[in-house]
């Protein structure tokens, strides 16, 4: 398998189709791959070879699509980097990874040749911005213009397509391996299991495309044709009016865009109704925001996604599941069909359904491994098991539960409490927004289950009253002992909640 077969499949089934749309940009699958090939000839005629790598630091737009797909045309790799890290961490990234190009648009190209000049792999900045070319860039119009399109290598299989560097949540950021064979298997698994995207259908790409769950949603619609529609950042009035717009079939959301969403002053002057799949993920969503967001779009179906940087998706929580609903809207919904996982104990023993323990994940979706990282790799692939760090469960009927972190479990008093089920009886009071729980040293207790809330505009209640509710559904000592309330949660640009950020803002003076 090969990620730019679907753009053969494209050219044959569809080739005046429009292929990206960004702003008021439009263009046909066959203009697409024709500055697709011209780039791969470009950078070839740099020196680009198989294997290289090619960074890409940028906003969504429809040459990052045409970037993506000339690196696996030319048999390089693809890194897309972080837009949110701090100039040391790009420095790192494009350092350890040896990146041998650089591609930036306006947003960085004030910081690029600082980058090049501090990353001794790094010989071509190419500008794909609309301005004026920067000194000591090449500019990407004029590197298409001028060169001279190539064959496609058909490299694929087991040979490395995607760099992408994790969040640096633990530490050092790591650098996740992804083969062609694990990002395609990914995407046709998700599609197999939750019908995502539609075929022909209009895809609007908003997570974005240097996290694992941008690029399987923009693949998703790509191995089943049609458009993709850029935005470069999200805001509720932006994508609210680019779906009245540009009629989109498929849209992927994190919760934290849903609620931002939900609160937006007008939502009534938009037509909604093209959207057909709405997949959301990245992190828990209340059932309060649920059922809100799934009244603002009637007509479309609704499908979670659980996965990693590591392992792509491994459950999808199905539309069939969502109409089901109930306790099933508490679940990562069922193992997708190239997945194989297990629940296991400390000891690597599987546990039975309903037991808790760490997730673990066999197939061909995992990553290759972290580059550069032998030590860190041997930590966590065991005879080819990823041992994801995630704690969980089966239930009787294979659905997956995610309770917690591992690292982030609570022990209180000497009992054992996932913040998960914390969060979860939260998120069911009606003036929670948002919320996370994290574990505090406590003098007494060992630790002490501390709540971080966000209220809905012109709530009132005050912990005592947030208390009063999570102890009418959990035990007494799950019940947060504390509450801090914020105006928002620390997130990282895939949307998930930074806790470390949250045991930092506990621990700072009033």
């Amino acid at each position: 398998m090969q990620l730019t077969q679907f753009v053969h499949r494209s050219m044959r089934a569809a080739p005046e189709t429009p292929m990206t749309v960004f702003g008021d940009r439009v263009r046909s699958c066959r203009q697409s791959v024709e500055r697709i090939t011209k780039l791969a000839g470009g950078m070839q005629a740099m020196g680009l070879q198989p294997g290289d790598r090619v960074a890409i630091l940028a906003l969504n737009s429809d040459w990052y699509h045409e970037a993506l797909i000339a690196c696996w045309w030319s048999g390089a790799v693809a890194s897309p980097v972080n837009t949110r890290w701090s100039p040391s961490e790009i420095t790192y990234a494009l350092e350890d990874s040896g990146s041998t190009f650089l591609l930036v648009d306006d947003n960085f190209a004030s910081i690029a040749i600082a980058l090049r000049e501090s990353c001794s792999s790094l010989a071509t900045v190419i500008y794909c911005g609309e301005g004026q070319v920067p000194e000591g860039m090449l500019d990407y119009e004029l590197v298409i213009s001028e060169s001279t399109p190539v064959a496609d290598l058909r490299v694929g299989g087991e040979t490395l397509a995607l760099l992408l560097y994790t969040g640096g949540t633990t530490g050092v950021p790591k650098g996740v391996m992804v083969s062609h064979q694990s990002l395609i298997t990914s995407a046709l698994g998700t599609l197999a299991a939750g019908n995502v995207a539609v075929s022909g259908g209009v895809n609007l790409a908003v997570n974005p495309l240097f996290h694992i769950a941008g690029i399987v949603g923009w693949l998703a619609q790509s191995l089943m044709g049609g458009t993709q529609v850029f935005l470069s950042r999200f805001s509720p009035g932006v994508f609210l009016e680019a779906v009245d717009r540009h009629r989109p079939t498929t849209v992927g959301l994190v919760p934290t865009m849903l609620q931002m969403l939900i609160s937006h002053e007008d939502t009534t002057s938009y037509d909604l109704t093209s959207v057909r799949v709405l997949r959301y993920g990245a992190s828990p969503i209340s059932p309060t925001l649920l059922r809100q967001v799934m009244h603002m779009f009637p007509n479309s179906a609704f499908a979670q996604g659980y996965g990693m940087t590591e392992t792509a998706h491994i459950s999808v929580l199905s539309p069939a599941d969502h109409l089901e609903g109930g306790e099933l809207l508490r679940s990562a919904g069922r193992i997708l069909p190239h997945c194989e996982v297990r629940i296991v104990d400390p000891t690597g023993t599987e546990l039975s359904p309903g037991e808790i323990g760490e997730i673990v994940t066999f197939g061909s979706h995992i990553m290759l491994g972290y580059w550069n990282k032998p030590t860190e790799t041997a930590e966590v692939l065991r005879d080819g098991w990823m041992h994801t760090g995630d704690a969980g469960y089966l239930d009787e009927r294979g659905y997956l539960f995610i309770v917690d972190r591992i690292k982030d479990m609570i022990v209180t008093g000497g009992e054992n409490v996932y913040s998960t089920e914390v969060e979860n009886a939260l998120a069911r009071h009606e003036s929670v927004a948002a919320c996370s729980v994290i574990g505090l040293p406590d003098s007494r207790w060992g630790e002490r289950v501390h709540a971080v809330v966000v209220l809905r505009a012109e709530s009132n209640v005050d912990a005592d009253a947030l208390r009063a509710h999570v102890k009418t559904l959990i035990a007494g000592y799950k019940v947060p002992r504390t509450f801090q309330f914020v105006d928002a949660l620390p997130v990282n640009g895939a949307g998930k909640v930074l806790k470390r950020d949250l045991r930092a803002l506990a621990a700072a003076p009033e």
